[in-house]
């Protein structure tokens, strides 16, 4: 039970300790609604917990403060079950660890800038984390790091962005030894900054440029908490005191647009294709004639009748379709 407590990030506390932060976890800025289940799995709770119903605080508090768990603590029946019906799959943090690297090999133009991947007695694979403070290649400067923008598609409880802990194991990580892609710009700012306000305003650019998306509410409940708790342990490690409310719902407000829920293939909230009935009258009768989704039929991203995603544009403040930057 004592992991449990560390990683599972209970909804009752975040209501109790953070007033009005499950309210924008929730919240969906596409379409101004909460984020929806998007899953049968919690069916049998009621007609609330239905495929297309809305996460609504009270069905995830209280009485109910363990229904949204991490799938380390699912029940092997229902991991199985997601994982043949959505695809569903868990990444060993080492694993998160090698292509995580990859993207750093390539940015900084070397190896081993992070950590050295290394093979423990058991034959089970980790990492050792470097211990000096990272230098960066010539012109190229840590904020540059910072801004960076980084996305983690069909997130899940976004394993590549943070690295908590281990989705596979439940292991907890210590934040010196984190791996994730926002874990490392977090490190670089902790590294360079003492001052509490350039370090707040260098970590929100580091969480405007993090993005990630998921079809699941569950999960991506899980991802948005994930990222939360991880601004408030760094905040904490490095100043050894907890952020204000005021700061904690800055980045909530950002994590709320960064971390969307989205049918990937189709850049449109899941499910909200529909066929259209068109009513057509001649003299003798009235036929009804059933037009599909274009976009569905064709295949085609752009043409979609659902509800195409919004995000976030930080630079201008305004939100932007997401398919939009498919043609960049």
């Amino acid at each position: 039970k004592q992991v449990q407590v560390v990683i599972d990030i209970l909804e009752n506390e975040l209501i109790e300790k953070y007033p009005d932060i499950l309210g924008i976890l929730l919240c969906d800025q596409t379409t101004k609604k909460n984020i929806f289940w998007a899953t049968e799995n919690y069916e049998h709770l009621g007609e609330s917990y239905k495929f297309n119903s809305e996460i609504l605080p009270d069905l995830i508090t209280g009485e109910n403060g363990n229904v949204i768990m991490p799938r380390v603590h699912k029940d092997k029946i229902v991991q199985l079950s997601r994982s043949k019906e959505m695809a569903e799959v868990f990444t060993p943090s080492w694993i998160c660890n090698t292509q995580n690297n990859l993207v750093d090999n390539s940015w900084f133009g070397t190896e081993g800038v992070f950590n050295k991947e290394i093979v423990l007695k058991n034959g089970s694979k980790s990492w050792e984390t470097t211990k000096e403070k990272i230098v960066f290649p010539k012109g190229k400067t840590w904020q540059d790091y910072v801004r960076d923008t980084r996305l983690e598609i069909t997130c899940g409880e976004a394993p590549y962005l943070v690295s908590r802990y281990d989705t596979t194991t439940g292991a907890f990580i210590a934040i010196e030894n984190r791996i994730g892609l926002l874990d490392r710009k977090l490190r670089v700012v902790n590294e360079n900054l003492d001052s509490k306000n350039e370090w707040l305003k260098a970590v929100e650019t580091a969480y405007k440029s993090t993005y990630g998306f998921e079809w699941q509410g569950d999960s991506l409940l899980l991802a948005r908490e994930a990222l939360l708790i991880t601004f408030i342990e760094n905040f904490t490690y490095k100043f050894e005191t907890e952020p204000t409310l005021e700061t904690i719902q800055n980045i909530v407000r950002i994590i709320s647009w960064n971390i969307w829920q989205m049918d990937g293939l189709k850049g449109v909230i899941p499910n909200s294709c529909k066929d259209e009935f068109i009513e057509i009258s001649d003299f003798f009768e009235t036929k009804t004639e059933i037009k599909k989704c274009k976009g569905c039929a064709t295949q085609n991203i752009k043409f979609h009748n659902g509800i195409y995603c919004t995000i976030m544009d930080w630079d201008i403040e305004k939100p932007i379709k997401f398919i939009s930057l498919l043609e960049k």
